[in-house]
C-alpha cells in the first residue's frame, strides 16, 4: 500500500507555489538537487507525474493538481494532531476512565470530580459504575484506566492500593421509636431487610457479619441502588444496612433514624491500577486524588503498593 511522506508532499507544495526547485529550495533550506530528489521520490511512490513545465514555470499536472486539494486537508489535519500533542506536552490532559461502585460514585466522587474539573478543564475524566469484579476485569483488561473497589479485589497484574475505611450503619424508618442507637446482629435479623443485591462485595461482607452471629438473614428485598434501599426504608417497607457514606451530613434524609453496629462493620476501598499502565500525567493526578479521598475518612497506608508520591514521580 502507498503512503504519503509528509516532507516530500510538503516540498511538492512547495515548488508548486514557488514555480520554481531553486526558489522553493531556498524557501526550505534545502538544495536544489535535494528538493528534486524528493519530489521525484514522490512521484515514483505515487506512479504518477506531478510537476510539468510550461516555459520557464512548473505547474502541476492534472494528478498534481488533485494531489494538493487533498495537502490542503492533510495538512489541516496534521495541524490539529500538533496542537492536540502539544496541548499533553504542556499540561494535563487527555482522557481517565474510572469504574467504581454506585455509593461511591454518587457519595464520594462528587467533590474530587468537580476540584479536577476545575483545576485541569483540559482533562476529561469518565466515571461507569460496576461491582468490584466487574471493574477489576475491567481495569485488568485495559478497558478502564483506574478502579476504585471494595476489598476483596485480586489480580496478578494490578496494584492494589488501600485507600479509606468506611463503616457500615444501620438504617431504619425514623417513625419507628422502639430501635435503639446501636443495634446486633440479633436485632437486625428479627426485622424485614432490604437488602444489597446479591453478589456485590458489600452484600457479602453484610451477610458474612450476620453469619459470624450465627444468623443468615432472607432479605425481604434485594436491590442494586443504595438511594431505592433508603427510600424502601424511609417508607417504612424494613430495615438495611449501608455504608456511612452514603448517610453522612450531606446527604442525609429525612425519615431515616440512622444506627451504630455492634460488633462494628466496615469496608476498605482501594485503587486498583494494573502494574504496566503507562502514568501519563493526567492519570497519575487522577491517582493521586483518588488516594487523598482517605484524608475525609480512615487513611490506609500500605508501604506494600504505589503511593500518592510515587503517581506523582512515575
Amino acid at each position: 500500500m502507498r503512503r504519503l511522506n509528509l516532507d516530500q508532499l510538503q516540498t511538492f507544495t512547495e515548488v508548486v507555489d514557488a514555480g520554481s526547485f531553486s526558489a522553493a529550495a531556498a524557501r526550505l533550506g534545502l538544495s536544489q538537487p535535494a528538493v528534486s530528489l524528493q519530489v521525484r521520490q514522490l512521484e515514483q511512490r505515487l506512479n504518477v507525474r506531478l510537476i510539468e513545465r510550461v516555459g520557464k514555470r512548473l505547474k502541476p499536472t492534472p494528478a498534481g493538481s488533485a494531489l494538493l486539494e487533498h495537502a490542503v486537508r492533510i495538512d489541516a489535519a496534521v495541524e490539529d494532531a500538533m496542537q492536540a500533542l502539544c496541548t499533553h506536552a504542556q499540561g494535563v490532559a487527555g482522557e481517565v476512565a474510572i469504574g467504581t461502585g454506585a455509593t461511591a460514585c454518587i457519595h464520594l466522587l462528587p467533590p474530587m470530580l468537580r476540584t479536577m474539573r476545575r483545576r485541569y478543564p483540559a482533562l476529561d475524566i469518565r466515571v461507569s459504575t460496576g461491582n468490584t469484579d466487574d471493574v477489576v476485569a475491567a481495569v485488568t483488561e485495559n478497558r478502564l484506566d483506574v478502579g476504585l473497589v471494595t476489598l476483596p479485589a485480586a489480580g496478578r497484574s494490578l496494584h492494589i492500593t488501600p485507600v479509606l475505611q468506611d463503616a457500615f450503619v444501620a438504617i431504619a424508618p425514623a417513625s419507628d421509636t422502639h430501635w435503639a442507637d446501636e443495634l446486633t446482629p440479633p436485632g437486625l435479623a428479627a426485622a424485614p431487610m432490604v437488602a444489597f443485591e446479591s453478589g456485590s462485595s458489600t452484600r457479602l461482607l453484610i451477610d458474612e457479619w450476620f453469619l459470624q452471629a450465627g444468623l443468615r438473614v432472607r432479605p425481604v428485598m434485594a436491590l442494586g441502588s443504595i438511594e431505592a434501599i433508603k427510600e424502601m426504608v424511609a417508607a417504612g417497607l424494613g430495615c438495611s444496612i449501608v455504608p456511612r457514606m452514603s448517610v453522612s451530613a450531606a446527604h442525609h434524609r429525612r425519615g431515616l433514624r440512622v444506627c451504630t453496629l455492634a460488633p462494628a462493620l466496615s469496608r476498605t476501598l482501594a485503587v486498583v491500577v494494573r502494574q504496566d499502565k503507562p502514568l501519563t500525567p493526567g492519570l497519575r493526578k487522577v491517582l493521586t486524588a483518588l488516594e487523598a479521598l482517605g484524608r475525609g475518612g480512615t487513611s490506609l497506608p500500605n508501604p506494600g503498593t504505589r503511593r500518592a508520591n510515587d503517581w506523582q514521580s512515575t
